[in-house]
């Protein structure tokens, strides 16, 4: 409001005297307003200066860049399982014969029992006769036919028929010992001399067995009638073995 004086218009109790320069009368409005000359000066018109308007910043619109596409992980297939080969179980059929002091496992050409005017059997003789061992050999047991069952989950694998053919042996063997055992075909030989192909015309030691023959199947020696010299040079070199002292 730009009050500069005031007076009270009654007397204030307790206030303190008025001073007297305060109660003398204003001059008129008039007295105020301006001179000639003053009023013939040219007035600065001052133009209120245009409020500055705030810089307004253009936001800047970052435009998003196509991120690379994430891969999707793909989990590490699992390594296949590899299951063991099943190996089929090996198919042949033996037969233990007895000849002097020497047994003889011989596989079975046709799988079944040796007939007198069988070409394999009649070999086998001739094979005797040179040996110096009786010529009619003794049957002892059953045939050894594998795999034992047709249907089944019974382990008939080679390992298997390892076990049984040499525990067969080993069985007849305590019945009765002998001092060479023939092993002739490679059922024989792989069953139950734990040898192959490459053993024949040779002797091995096996445990349980003792001392075994490595020879090439009846039927082999039929087909390829060369052998029967490489089977006669071993059987010199092992006649001592089963032949008596007294012949």
């Amino acid at each position: 409001m730009q009050v500069v004086n005031w007076l009270p218009r009654t007397e204030l109790p307790f206030a303190a005297p008025s001073r007297p320069e305060l109660l003398e009368a204003f001059e008129p409005y008039e007295a105020l307003q301006a001179s000639g000359e003053e009023a013939a000066a040219p007035v600065a018109v001052v133009k209120p200066a245009p409020e500055a308007r705030p810089a307004v910043e253009r936001a800047k619109i970052e435009v998003p860049r196509p991120s690379p596409v994430a891969k999707p992980v793909v989990a590490e297939e699992a390594a296949p399982v590899v299951k063991a080969a099943v190996v089929p179980p090996p198919r042949f059929a033996l037969q233990l014969l007895r000849a002097g002091r020497c047994l003889l496992l011989v596989e079975l050409p046709t799988g079944e029992r040796f007939q007198t005017r069988d070409p394999a059997y009649m070999l086998l003789k001739d094979m005797l006769r040179a040996a110096g061992l009786p010529d009619s050999p003794q049957i002892v047991g059953d045939p050894v036919r594998w795999p034992l069952l047709v249907r089944g989950t019974m382990d008939q694998g080679p390992e298997a028929a390892r076990d049984f053919v040499q525990g067969f042996v080993s069985a007849r063997l305590e019945d009765e010992p002998c001092v060479c055992l023939w092993l002739i075909g490679l059922p024989a030989v792989r069953f139950a001399g734990e040898a192959n192909a490459e053993s024949w015309y040779r002797e091995l030691q096996v445990e349980g067995l003792g001392s075994v023959w490595a020879l090439p199947g009846l039927e082999l020696l039929m087909e390829e009638p060369q052998r029967k010299a490489d089977v006669w040079q071993a059987m010199r070199r092992l006649m001592a073995r089963w032949k008596t002292t007294d012949e």
